[in-house]
């Protein structure tokens, strides 16, 4: 298929999407990328394109954040993502519809616990797909949202037209290790201390705010440098 057809796909995929709540888009190869996106082997063949899907969280749950994730940034972290989830469902039957392949990922589904990995990792498909970088907190940043966002993707072989990532990082923002309860955000996102986040989510999981771990504290504080 020639490219005035893939783009002709991906700008009619992206209305779709963006008519059913989605605030942004975006599709990568990931035939490339499979050590860093594809993680599970049932998946790993397939598709050769991803598209990345993302939803802005709400603004006045975040705000809410003091120094603990509140219950209902909870429930709204729970409703996201059954919003993704649902969206991601129907991106896919529409794709079907047009007569190719797909396949919805969870957006928040655990296979190993003891290494934290899903069946795919969203943020690395969101940056691949020019969503965003990843700043410091070890989270996908995007220019206009921060990281106040989640993702989810659909796997496909529908013909699309792919985005380029983009150039750009996080430059003199440090917001989010400033709110970090855990001191986990270093100057560099290798430098990241993911055992401490993950001690600091376990703190709060056994202190009842939440019954998961999430937290939320750096998400608030990010909201992306604009220049």
């Amino acid at each position: 298929m020639d490219k005035t057809a893939k783009a002709a796909n991906y700008q009619e995929l992206k209305a779709f999407a963006l008519q059913l709540g989605f605030d942004l888009f975006g599709v990568t190869d990931v035939t490339g990328l499979r050590g860093d996106i594809l993680l599970e082997p049932a998946t790993s063949g397939r598709f050769g394109l991803a598209v990345s899907l993302g939803k802005r969280l709400s603004d006045a749950v975040l705000d809410d954040i003091g120094d603990h994730p509140t219950q209902i940034y909870f429930h709204h972290y729970r409703q996201m993502n059954f919003f993704l989830d649902r969206g991601a469902l129907l991106v896919a039957d529409f794709i079907q519809k047009q007569g190719f392949g797909s396949l919805a990922i969870a957006a928040s589904q655990i296979i190993d616990w003891e290494k934290q990995r899903a069946h795919l990792s969203h943020k690395h498909a969101g940056r691949a797909a020019g969503l965003g970088w990843f700043g410091r907190n070890n989270l996908l940043v995007n220019p206009e949202l921060g990281a106040r966002f989640r993702l989810v993707t659909v796997l496909t072989d529908m013909p699309l037209e792919p985005d380029a990532p983009l150039d750009r990082d996080c430059g003199p923002c440090r917001a989010c290790s400033a709110a970090c309860p855990a001191g986990a955000i270093k100057e560099t996102r290798e430098a990241f201390d993911h055992l401490a986040c993950f001690e600091k989510l376990k703190e709060f999981r056994k202190k009842g705010y939440t019954t998961q771990f999430i937290c939320g504290l750096c998400v608030r504080d990010c909201r992306g440098p604009k220049a």
